[in-house]
């Protein structure tokens, strides 16, 4: 059971400068000492931005926010290097830099949309034999990170004028922002590094709800987001409390609805809209087997 009264999303500005984990420890003060509270896709010190956490149960729901879209505002920096591939590492100029045109950038950026393959950057939280990579690159430890699969949704050039660069970059779940602009200034010739970063989007959370740490206590509790935020693309199923009773003790139940191809997960509610549970619909059965269960 839940030990603390507050339960769901809190979407945070959060400000340069800071790991996603010291913003969770500043929120923390917001809360009961024995409130659970974790994020939803890390954000690098250097970025700012939407963040999401989750507070009590919704810690259960971290998995369906990491599958929400992103959207990123990025300042690249081309004719440079760095061992982080963005502006907080040891930047290294390019002699001789290529200086391409708007359309060469335009050309090269179009490559990187779709699904494509991307090595995540040596100082970053993706793990190497059960170690964070950032932890082995700082004791001065090779780092050997394999091609990972990711999607980029869209990347529109909002500005250009050499070495710099704006876009607006959509990507879903694990794409590296930095290992974007690493690899767009390799394939330039130029080398590339993030200057700015900021993260305006996940999902339906935007950065004009999002509150800052430095709001006051009171105004950021009745800021929270109600649990059934974090599933807003999941179909629903309104159960009566005798199937709601057998579904928290673990026991599938009968359901009639139709569910998309995609996905067979359904978002469980009670008769008064609060969710309850995450299910996986059988669609041979047309049985609810429970999945996550939200115990407040």
């Amino acid at each position: 059971m839940a030990k603390s009264g507050y339960h769901g999303l809190l979407v945070i500005d959060k400000p340069g400068g800071m790991t996603s984990r010291a913003v969770v420890n500043r929120a923390q003060r917001w809360f009961p000492r024995e409130t659970k509270m974790g994020h939803s896709g890390t954000l690098d010190p250097l970025a700012t931005g939407v963040l999401v956490l989750c507070i009590g149960a919704a810690t259960r729901l971290t998995e369906y926010l990491q599958r929400m879209q992103k959207t990123y505002r990025a300042g690249i920096l081309l004719g440079s290097r760095s061992d982080t591939d963005d502006a907080d590492g040891t930047i290294t100029p390019v002699e001789d830099a290529t200086r391409p045109d708007r359309a060469a950038v335009e050309s090269c950026l179009s490559q990187f949309v779709g699904a494509i393959d991307q090595v995540p950057p040596g100082y970053s939280a993706a793990k190497v034999a059960g170690h964070r990579a950032y932890d082995l690159a700082r004791r001065g430890n090779k780092v050997d990170l394999q091609p990972r699969r990711v999607r980029i949704d869209s990347i529109d050039l909002l500005s250009y004028a050499y070495p710099r660069l704006e876009v607006e970059v959509r990507c879903g779940k694990g794409a590296y922002i930095r290992s974007l602009a690493r690899d767009l200034g390799e394939r330039l010739g130029c080398g590339g590094l993030i200057a700015t970063l900021r993260r305006t989007r996940v999902g339906l959370f935007t950065e004009e709800e999002a509150i800052s740490l430095d709001t006051e206590a009171q105004t950021a509790r009745a800021s929270i987001l109600p649990l059934s935020a974090a599933v807003p693309y999941l179909a629903r199923a309104t159960l009566d409390e005798a199937r709601l009773a057998r579904l928290r003790c673990g026991l599938a139940v009968p359901a009639d609805l139709t569910v998309g191809a995609e996905d067979d997960n359904v978002a469980v509610m009670n008769e008064r809209g609060d969710l309850i549970a995450v299910a996986r619909f059988d669609r041979e059965s047309g049985l609810l087997r429970p999945k996550n269960v939200i115990a407040i």
